[in-house]
């Protein structure tokens, strides 16, 4: 027998990147992109931090939350300008984004008192990548025993801290 959540649906995260991508939707909380030039992402570093929910940005990487994130502390670790994938950065630039990972971690620990933490990429479309033009880091806090009753009976995650008290927990929580 298996379990309901052996395959994890969410429908709705390609129109939203369709949406997006074409300068449309933005996340619940969060505003839009600015139209424009650029991959999704460059387009979202282009707003002030507190409207693109940039919790960090360095020189060549920047973090920023999931606008729909799988939980709360959900974000994305990326260069600042797109490249599609990893062999696309230059030394520096990848050194970079490795330094930001780990301080994500970290603050997702220091944030969110978790048992776990998933990194992870997704490299190109088949693989699972939604904006395969501009490669990105996943990190994500992780519950022993993270699901719950609308997770294990209802097939749904609930969702319990909005974006902009995700923002500030990961900011206060930045590595100095």
């Amino acid at each position: 027998m298996t379990s309901p959540l052996d395959h994890l649906w969410a429908g709705w995260r390609s129109s939203y990147i369709e949406s997006v991508t074409a300068g449309g939707g933005s996340a619940p909380g969060a505003q839009g992109p600015p139209p424009g030039p650029g991959s999704l992402f460059e387009r979202i570093l282009a707003l002030p931090d507190d409207e693109g929910f940039v919790v960090h940005r360095g020189d060549r990487c920047s973090t920023l939350l999931n606008a729909y994130p799988y939980t709360n502390g959900h974000v994305l670790v990326m260069p600042n300008v797109a490249v599609a994938d990893l062999g696309d950065l230059d030394d520096a630039t990848h050194d970079a984004m490795w330094r930001e990972v780990r301080a994500a971690v970290a603050a997702i620990r220091a944030a969110y008192s978790c048992d776990g933490v998933n990194v992870g990429l997704n490299l190109g479309r088949s693989a699972g990548a939604g904006v395969p033009e501009h490669l990105h880091v996943h990190a994500l806090p992780r519950w022993d025993g993270d699901t719950n009753f609308m997770t294990s009976v209802a097939e749904t995650r609930v969702m319990p801290e909005p974006l902009g008290t995700s923002y500030t927990k990961l900011r206060a929580a930045w590595p100095a």
